[in-house]
């Protein structure tokens, strides 16, 4: 739980023992935190920025505040019933930052990049997401509206 206000986070984890672990703690939060927003911020990148950087706050037994830097890369066709359609992919990289941040690729243990599609206009909607949803899990894809996307290599990585 985050009180962004306060700054109060709560984490609940079950330890090894299978007992539940509630951590307090007190931090000093940016105001743009983007915690549950992702898909919503990204919606709002304009495809012609180069890179847009947001705080976010990974909920892990030792909390602490990362960077998502999100960057376009290119338009690819999809369709829905039939129709053709144009999402811009975005790729969202984690910097995890100071020492750990330097060590984590160094042991396997840095965080795969996030691949997100978006249908862009007046009222951009969210189409596809490929990433792990929690910290260490399995690369999953979300995709809200059912698309055929055509075969082809895997973008990002």
């Amino acid at each position: 739980m985050i009180d962004a206000h306060s700054g109060q986070v709560t984490v609940h984890t079950t330890g090894k023992d299978g007992k539940d672990d509630v951590q307090n703690s007190h931090m000093n939060l940016p105001p743009d935190l983007a915690n549950g927003m992702v898909p919503i911020v990204v919606e709002n990148v304009p495809p012609d920025t180069p890179e847009t950087t947001v705080p976010m706050l990974v909920l892990s037994p030792k909390p602490r505040v990362v960077k998502l830097v999100i960057s376009p890369r290119g338009e690819e066709p999809f369709s829905v019933a039939g129709a053709t359609h144009k999402a811009t992919h975005y790729e969202i990289k984690i910097e995890i930052g100071g020492v750990i941040g330097m060590v984590a690729p160094l042991v396997g243990k840095a965080p795969p990049n996030i691949q997100i599609w978006i249908v862009g206009g007046q009222a951009p909607v969210f189409v596809k997401e490929q990433g792990p949803t929690y910290a260490d899990g399995p690369v999953m894809t979300i995709q809200l509206a059912s698309p055929t996307w055509p075969d082809s290599p895997k973008q990002g990585g």
